[in-house]
């Protein structure tokens, strides 16, 4: 199906997937008003806080793999129909373009490598893509950071939209393995943070690799 999509995509004219207007697939103008996640921000997970904390509500008591999460932009409807686009239309050069983003808002991860969250198998088939592995490569070259494949999927997993934040961290339990030794520092990449479930296991499974660090930096964020 998505061989089916990006022909399509190919005939038709170009246009922006939050506008409309016929133009790059995230035109300028929409690219830079995507919302910034504001500056005061929660120490450990990212989240936009009042003022600064080392942990928030969202994060606290819990037990974080990962000693830092930050993203580019929050997830509202005009970020959600750019990741529905790269990621189930197939429109992969929207990649490219997150990463400019995330480029322009973050610094630099001061780690060794970047390494990116594997997809489940099934649906990586289906899409034809890894978008969390071509958002690291895109940022690997910005940030002239070598992108590692360290983690594998050990198990499929359900989709985590519409689960309980209980139900998130079971689902995703276990379901990240070492594909390789980690170096000590890691940035693991990934598209949205959305409880943070997903990149907490597998920044877990970095761990047992060998990483004694792991960032985590995402496109987007969802904020509560």
């Amino acid at each position: 199906m998505w061989c089916d999509v990006r022909l399509l995509d190919l005939i038709l004219p170009v246009r922006c997937v939050v506008c409309g207007a016929s133009a790059e697939q995230l035109c300028t103008s929409c690219r830079y008003a995507l919302p910034r996640l504001a500056a005061t921000l929660c120490d450990r997970c990212g989240a936009p806080t009042a003022w600064p904390v080392a942990r928030c509500r969202e994060c606290a008591g819990r037990r974080l793999a990962f000693a830092s999460a930050r993203a580019a932009v929050a997830y509202d409807e005009r970020v959600r129909g750019v990741v529905r686009a790269w990621k189930e239309r197939g429109l992969r050069n929207l990649a490219a373009a997150a990463a400019e983003v995330v480029a322009g808002a973050l610094r630099p991860p001061d780690v060794a490598a970047l390494a990116f969250v594997p997809p489940d198998h099934a649906r990586g088939l289906a899409r034809g893509h890894q978008p969390a592995e071509r958002l690291a490569r895109e940022l690997g070259a910005r940030w002239e950071l070598p992108v590692l494949p360290l983690l594998a999927r050990t198990r499929p997993a359900s989709r985590q939209r519409g689960l309980s934040l209980a139900d998130r961290r079971r689902n995703v339990a276990g379901a990240f393995a070492p594909a390789r030794d980690a170096p000590r520092t890691v940035a693991l990449v990934d598209d949205v943070y959305t409880s943070g479930a997903t990149v907490n296991a597998a920044a877990s499974a970095l761990r047992k690799g060998g990483a004694r660090r792991v960032e985590v930096v995402t496109f987007a964020r969802v904020v509560r």
